[in-house]
């Protein structure tokens, strides 16, 4: 069985988001890690490699230092990397980033996709349902629980306070959530191996049936009217009521002024 893992390095958020001119992520100027529902995509992968010896593919779209995220993964276990980058894929948005990472999996023989839920950048989860679309493949998201049976995959859906159980024939695309699994550690052999391993990398000529027009900030439909760093909260008020009747009549009160009651 071959799986293909979609992962994607972002900004480590603690340490403050930066922006570009144009709106877009500065990401060269942020600190960087591999994006938390990917990782657990990462780990459902893993454990499928460790009960049915599959080949598993760690495929990330970024800058050049997004190579890292690719060898954390094959530090975790992963077989093989590979990255996608060029200028011209430079502030895709969802539609073309999905186009242009359906492109280099075209290349590549897959049974299963995984991909995160969504992405602490964006938090769209548009991406990998639109990867299945234009592999024109079936879909299952919000994964909690992935069990292989034959040529099918079965999913536990996550839906309100339930959950859906999903059967795909393969090839398909899953798309997972952190609460999936508890990502293992890199191991230092993982580690050596690592620092040992080939990252192949693609640009705009190694992508398969795409269109310039639907590539980077230009083929991109959504446009960002205005950016910011979250805006920080003031210290508030502080009561120290006499009695729990005078909090109450206080909360009530602000509900009233506030016209929420």
């Amino acid at each position: 069985m071959k799986i293909i893992v979609c992962i994607k390095q972002v900004p480590d958020t603690k340490g403050g988001v930066k922006f570009n001119p144009d709106g877009t992520l500065d990401r060269g100027a942020m600190l960087a890690i591999m994006n938390p529902d990917d990782k657990a995509g990462l780990e459902a992968a893993l454990r499928l490699k460790d009960q049915y010896g599959a080949e598993v593919t760690v495929l990330t779209m970024g800058l050049p230092k997004a190579a890292d995220v690719l060898r954390e993964a094959i530090a975790m276990g992963a077989d093989k990397g590979i990255l996608v980058t060029d200028r011209v894929l430079g502030g895709a948005d969802t539609w073309a980033t999905s186009t242009t990472i359906a492109g280099a999996i075209r290349n590549l023989e897959y049974d299963l996709i995984i991909t995160g839920r969504q992405a602490i950048d964006g938090d769209t989860a548009q991406v990998g349902p639109q990867i299945a679309e234009h592999l024109q493949i079936p879909v299952i998201s919000y994964a909690q629980d992935i069990k292989i049976d034959g040529g099918k995959v079965i999913v536990q859906r996550q839906y309100d306070d339930r959950y859906h159980v999903l059967e795909a024939q393969m090839p398909c695309l899953i798309t997972a959530l952190s609460e999936l699994n508890d990502p293992r550690y890199m191991t230092p052999g993982g580690i050596f191996d690592a620092c040992a391993a080939e990252i192949t990398t693609w640009g705009r000529a190694d992508l398969k049936d795409v269109d310039d027009s639907n590539l980077g900030l230009k083929g991109s439909p959504t446009k960002i009217a205005k950016a910011s760093d979250k805006v920080r909260k003031g210290a508030g008020e502080k009561v120290v009521p006499e009695s729990p009747e005078d909090a109450v009549a206080y909360i009530v009160g602000k509900f009233k002024e506030k016209h929420i009651v």
